[in-house]
């Protein structure tokens, strides 16, 4: 018997019971749906967070530094100082400093608005865009004069513009801890905007936040190297400046853009790859299930496996025709996981969608071909594996016994 006609004997054996085929698939379905689902999530999470690194650019680099509370502590006019002397590989600095207080406009309180105090290179004018990505909307970003004289202006979201001002906050006031800002520039909505989201802050001069802040544990530093080809210079530079200041690299951290992509990657294929053996968990339930049917059908079929090896059929023959069986089993229930996955995958990606506010620029869970190429390999070869133990039990019958049996 070739395999056309074993194949053909194996659908015909599905669908003699359709119910009791669809059960047997459900393990290899679900298995396979849940591993296509999360690559799919996985895939579209790197995608994304490479998308919004690409906007802050590849030549971005970040330094964390912890304060000691002594006069060893690096001061932003030492930041800028490094720019100075080595232009050749850096072309900016700004310092980014988280501020903790009381947003409020008139009688309104926003509890979770982010404020932030940044020089005015946190701005990029070439490309109308700050260094976390969103762009300019409105009016102006701060300049060199807001920050040189700790000037009691800011920055707002689309979020603060449309709940503190009712769309309209170019010149108008609100007040952070208590201290009276003037709004002077307006960003472009850059996420779902509202409360807590990306949309929601508000940029002040950094000499301003150190005022209302009145000293932090750390602070962060911001710097732009020249090209992407000078970014691993430039965080030599950074690093050995902060070295000379501290003389311990406890007391620092500098990543470039690159460098936190790959941690950020690092750290999603970690949790893709912990989900998907969780997830492998059904197509193990799945190949125990093809097995147990297997072995009801070899039972069932005890006589059809006497009267064909009485005529001459030998074990291989009967070997080949459960194995193919079982393969088909898998195969059947690999494509139809496979299917359902890819439907599960697109709603996923239009509901992040409709949460986010991105439409389709953002948030896309879409399966690779290798990935549905794995899933599908993976399920034939558990149904192969799985069934083999029931195709040999039946190759090894004795025909005369089989023949007898009722």
């Amino acid at each position: 018997m070739n395999f056309g006609q074993s194949f053909r004997l194996a659908v015909k054996s599905l669908m003699t019971s359709k119910m009791r085929s669809l059960l047997t698939m459900l393990g290899i379905i679900i298995g396979v749906a849940a591993v296509i689902i999360i690559t799919s999530l996985g895939n579209g999470m790197q995608n994304y967070m490479n998308d919004q690194f690409e906007e802050m650019g590849s030549n971005l680099i970040q330094a964390q530094v912890w304060t000691t509370g002594t006069s060893l502590d690096i001061q932003a006019e030492d930041m800028y100082a490094l720019v100075e002397k080595y232009p050749q590989y850096l072309s900016g600095v700004t310092p980014y400093k988280t501020v903790q207080g009381t947003v409020r406009q008139g009688n309104d309180e926003f509890k979770r608005t982010s404020v932030y105090g940044v020089g005015e290179t946190f701005y990029n004018i070439d490309k109308n865009t700050i260094m976390t990505g969103s762009s300019m909307g409105q009016g102006r970003f701060l300049s060199y004069v807001d920050v040189e004289r700790a000037q009691p202006v800011c920055v707002i979201g689309a979020y603060i513009e449309k709940e503190a001002f009712g769309g309209d906050a170019l010149g108008k006031t609100l007040t952070v801890s208590g201290a009276p800002f003037t709004v002077v520039g307006v960003l472009a909505q850059n996420g779902d905007n509202s409360e807590g989201s990306s949309d929601d802050c508000i940029y002040i001069p950094y000499t301003q936040a150190d005022r209302l802040s009145q000293g932090s544990y750390y602070a962060l530093y911001m710097f732009t190297s020249i090209d992407r080809s000078t970014a691993a210079a430039a965080k030599g530079i950074v690093e050995n400046r902060l070295l000379k200041a501290y003389h311990d690299s406890d007391y620092y951290l500098v990543m470039t853009s690159a460098e936190m992509m790959d941690a950020m990657d690092s750290m999603v294929n970690l949790l893709m790859a912990i989900l998907t053996l969780i997830a492998a968990i059904s197509l193990l339930v799945g190949g125990i299930g093809i097995m147990n049917i297997m072995l009801v059908s070899v039972t069932e079929r005890t006589r059809e496996i006497g009267i064909r090896k009485s005529l001459g059929a030998k074990g291989r023959d009967i070997r080949s025709q459960f194995i193919i069986e079982a393969g088909t089993t898998s195969a059947i229930g690999g494509s139809i996981g496979i299917i359902l996955g890819i439907i599960m995958a697109n709603v996923i990606t239009n509901v992040i969608a409709l949460v986010l506010g991105t439409g389709n620029d953002g948030f896309v869970a879409m399966p690779t071909l290798q990935g549905i190429g794995v899933a599908f390999g993976v399920s034939v070869a558990i149904g192969i594996l799985f069934g083999y133990l029931p195709a040999n039990k039946a190759a090894k019958l004795n025909p005369i016994d089989a023949l007898r049996y009722d």
